[in-house]
């Protein structure tokens, strides 16, 4: 019986630092992902994107965290640019001094 349960616990071990270790593994796929994010929330927070624009920005986001957390890494990376180059160019439209560009 105690041969048993020493197996057992053996086993269990074994399951706990495989299932910890996978989880460890993709945290530090995705930590290219929540720097991304934070730095396309900042851009966001100072953006002068309208209503609408910011609502589909939002969405974006979560697509691409959703994205990220199923370790499609590099797909979700794209999607944060798509949105950084929108709130750039909102931005340069946005200036008082855009005629000055033509």
């Amino acid at each position: 019986m105690r041969k048993l349960i020493g197996y057992c616990l053996c086993v269990a071990a074994l399951w706990l630092g495989t299932v910890t270790n996978g989880l460890a593994g993709g945290g530090t796929f995705t930590r290219g992902c929540a720097g991304r994010d934070i730095q396309i929330m900042m851009m966001l927070e100072t953006s002068a994107m309208t209503s609408q624009q910011l609502d589909e920005a939002m969405r974006t986001i979560v697509h691409a965290r959703m994205m990220c957390f199923d370790g499609q890494v590099m797909d979700a990376l794209g999607l944060y640019e798509q949105i950084a180059q929108t709130v750039a160019s909102a931005w340069i439209l946005s200036r008082p001094d855009r005629d000055l560009l033509n």
